[in-house]
């Protein structure tokens, strides 16, 4: 009797003190929401102010993670049999070397097939407005839409002075010179010392990607409880295993889409090949709606020099998107995420409408993530199911045999 008195005044003892526990942290987490609901602006800006400070970090930590795909590329197939000390020790950071070259060679070689034809096209558009002008005109005369009058001033305007005038006052920039210049010479510098931060922040999570996952998960292991930790490997696990199949599937479903769009348009001989080819790719990363957009813009500018071969080139794209939809498209980064069709087009309207072009490239991988772990989730509660229904008859057989 004694010791069950005992037991239950230890129980009591416990129960109390885990009360007032209890209470005060929901009384400080009330406070806290109160002071941020009172002092909102305050504590956006405290927290934005953060955020912004720890920019250089979350971008190097995306670079890191998209460089380590490339990294750990060259470590299985470059380094796959080193086996002296100073290859094992040396393979990291030239795989890492090899890593920055190949994503600098690649965007050398985007900016070089875009940017100079994109010029080109421009000018030959500046060129082209007056005779678009003068055919609007034309056409407003001869079916009366317009009055005399302003026929009379739209035809006595000079429209190429004034694209000469708009052109020069987009370039010179608006307003006061030096407020321009200090604002440009600001941001700029800015940037590249958030990029230069960032690169070296990236740097050092490859070099000890290792030494940090240990430290992390010791962290974990040993501040919270087993069943939470073994919760965040898990969800961990699968968004990186999502992640890396979307960025590796759509990086080669770009490729692909690009080569063929280039290879097309050379066959058919339309112009800007190259340019519209790159184009392509670079809009194909987003998904379901990016080579849509890298269409509208190749017709445009193809629009300028030949309405028919604009025609023609629609045509084309029309017919290799099917190809690339119903052929490529699933096979390549359809059965990397496990994600079905009508699921990644809702993840890219949510995510465009969220957060724009950066909601369109992270909604597929996050909803292929919350996709597999509700579908794991669910067939072990049907397998826990499938075994109680199990036990269950057997207990009645044996219940009907007594």
């Amino acid at each position: 009797m004694k010791i069950q008195k005992i037991n239950a005044k230890e129980k009591n003892s416990k129960t109390s003190k885990f009360g007032w526990k209890h209470c005060f942290m929901i009384g400080v987490s009330i406070f806290i929401l109160y002071l941020c609901i009172v002092y909102w602006r305050v504590a956006a800006a405290f927290i934005g102010g953060i955020i912004g400070a720890a920019s250089p970090l979350f971008i190097g930590a995306a670079i890191a993670y998209i460089l380590n795909i490339l990294m750990a590329f060259y470590e299985r197939t470059v380094f796959k049999k080193a086996q002296k000390k100073l290859w094992k020790k040396t393979k990291r950071p030239i795989s890492l070397c090899f890593a920055f070259i190949t994503m600098l060679a690649i965007i050398a070689l985007v900016v070089g097939l875009v940017l100079p034809q994109f010029i080109e096209c421009c000018k030959l558009i500046i060129q082209a407005i007056p005779d678009v002008a003068q055919s609007i005109i034309g056409f407003l005369e001869k079916h009366h839409i317009l009055t005399d009058k302003t026929l009379e001033y739209l035809k006595s305007f000079d429209w190429q002075s004034w694209v000469g005038r708009a052109v020069s006052v987009l370039s010179s920039g608006l307003g006061n010179v030096m407020d321009v210049v200090i604002s440009t010479v600001s941001s700029v510098f800015s940037g590249i010392v958030t990029a230069v931060l960032s690169l070296i922040f990236a740097v050092y999570i490859l070099i000890s990607k290792e030494k940090l996952y240990g430290q992390v998960s010791r962290l974990f292991k040993n501040y919270t409880k087993p069943k939470f930790y073994n919760r965040v490997k898990y969800t961990v696990g699968i968004l990186d295993d999502c992640f890396h199949n979307y960025i590796v599937g759509q990086c080669i479903e770009a490729v692909i889409l690009g080569s063929l769009c280039a290879v097309g348009m050379l066959i058919l001989r339309l112009p800007y090949a190259p340019m519209i080819g790159a184009l392509i790719a670079l809009t194909a990363l987003i998904p379901v709606a990016g080579a849509y957009i890298g269409a509208g813009v190749g017709a445009f500018l193809i629009l300028m020099e030949s309405p028919l071969k604009a025609l023609i080139f629609l045509i084309f794209i029309i017919v290799l998107q099917q190809i690339e939809g119903n052929l490529i498209y699933p096979k390549v980064v359809g059965s990397s995420i496990g994600l079905p069709g009508i699921w990644v087009l809702a993840a890219v309207t949510i995510g465009g409408g969220v957060m724009g072009v950066v909601g369109m490239l992270l909604g597929v991988p996050l909803a292929a993530a919350l996709y597999k772990m509700l579908r794991n989730d669910l067939k072990k509660r049907e397998k826990e199911a499938d075994k109680g229904v199990v036990l269950d008859a057997e207990v009645e057989k044996i219940s009907s045999a007594d």
